[in-house]
């Protein structure tokens, strides 16, 4: 068979997506299945931005596992409170920061501001000089703005005790004007908050909204929502929506992830697409349970938000491992093959010390594990080791740094 002949029968092959995206994590949907009573809890806390704006700064803390819905609630009000303040005469906009992505208080004060879309030359600019300006900016043009940290308790642990205190407590120093910055915060639990000094922590809590894993018959009821948007008709039985939601679902041993669930019904599709199947089959179903592993899963939306470098040193990692055919590597030898793949890319290596840097973030975010060399080895040395399958963690290490490069070029 020709090359020719080969674009043709993958073009022409068989489709059963009619809108694939409606299966990817940055997808909002319409409706929130079973996530209407945390809405009506949001709508109750910030209900007066819209009935009295600016007389307090407002705050909620959202809290729950991976999958739960979290990110999506909180993007699904913004984007409805903004339009409801429209209408009556309110400029609020919503600015959603994800703090794995921006880490520290000088690059989410930034953030917001570019978000927002205000013409402030940062530049020699403090944290505090920023967040004055942009207060200055939103008095003088009558702004509202409603901000959600997602990855908070991340947040926390990077920029610390006393970025968290200006950011929340900032009207403390300025009692007379209007408090138009309002917070959502997301966590995935509240351990991080304990480190911070009591007074903040109460505060940041004040309004609190838990979310849980979802029972099966609330994924079935997201799955079927998700197929109709993103499969043609009758491609996608209810029996496998079932089987899916069975498999995930928290009362019947999973994990109550519906970002799992919803990638198992995308992988399947895929998987039927490229047999030239015009149905999802079961078959089709375990294929991608064997592929979604659960740590795979765990990950997959902290890679989204690692920089360039740190993704060529997590592949640098796994090549590594594949190669040495053990458990845990060494950092030298995980360095000495990143230095490689930048050569492969053109690409000029961080030094010693910022991979170091790279590792701790990628430590606490959960992709590799990290320890100190004990006895057997000479000297003292950091070993580096990964969980989740190798093979299927590098696919999308691939695919994400060809998305960043591209995205660099065509910046260039």
């Amino acid at each position: 068979m020709s090359v020719r002949d080969m674009l043709e029968s993958v073009i022409k092959r068989v489709t059963v997506f009619k809108n694939k995206d409606a299966l990817y994590p940055e997808f909002i949907p319409p409706t929130l299945p079973h996530r209407g009573i945390h809405i009506k809890q949001l709508a109750e806390i910030f209900k007066s931005l819209i009935t009295s704006p600016g007389s307090m700064s407002l705050r909620a803390m959202l809290v729950g596992g991976i999958g739960v819905g979290k990110t999506v609630t909180a993007r699904v009000f913004g984007y409805e409170i903004k339009h409801l303040a429209k209408e009556q005469g309110l400029d609020l906009r919503y600015v959603h920061i994800n703090c794995h992505r921006d880490r520290t208080l000088y690059e989410v004060i930034s953030e917001v501001i570019r978000q927002l879309g205000i013409p402030i030359p940062l530049r020699g600019l403090s944290p505090r000089e920023m967040m004055i300006a942009l207060l200055s900016y939103i008095e003088k043009h009558n702004i509202y703005v409603l901000i959600t940290l997602d990855e908070f308790d991340y947040f926390i642990h990077t920029a610390g005790n006393d970025a968290v205190y200006f950011l929340v407590r900032l009207y403390d120093e300025y009692p007379d004007v209007k408090k138009r910055l309002n917070f959502i915060f997301i966590a995935r639990d509240l351990t991080a908050l304990s480190t911070l000094d009591p007074t903040t922590e109460s505060y940041i809590l004040k309004h609190l909204i838990k979310f849980e894993p979802y029972r099966s018959k609330e994924l079935y009821d997201i799955l079927i929502q998700r197929r109709d948007l993103a499969f043609y008709e009758n491609t996608v039985s209810e029996d496998i929506i079932k089987f899916i939601a069975d498999s995930e679902g928290i009362d019947k041993g999973g994990e109550g992830n519906a970002r799992s669930a919803i990638e198992v019904l995308l992988l399947a599709g895929e998987a039927a697409e490229h047999e030239g199947s015009h149905i999802v089959l079961l078959e089709h179903v375990r294929k991608a349970l064997t592929v979604t592993h659960p740590d795979i899963v765990k990950v997959s939306d902290e890679l989204n938000f690692l920089q360039l470098h740190e993704l060529l040193l997590v592949k640098a990692l796994i090549r590594t491992l594949r190669a040495k055919g053990t458990s845990f590597v060494r950092i030298g030898e995980v360095e000495e093959e990143y230095r490689y793949i930048c050569q492969l890319y053109n690409i000029k290596p961080r030094k010693h010390t910022q991979i170091y840097e790279y590792v701790n973030n990628l430590k606490h975010m959960n992709i590799i594990n990290a320890k100190l060399s004990g006895k057997g080895l000479r000297g003292r040395t950091t070993l580096l080791s990964i969980v989740a399958p190798l093979d299927a963690l590098e696919k999308r290490v691939d695919e994400l740094i060809d998305k960043r490069l591209t995205t660099e070029r065509n910046t260039l």
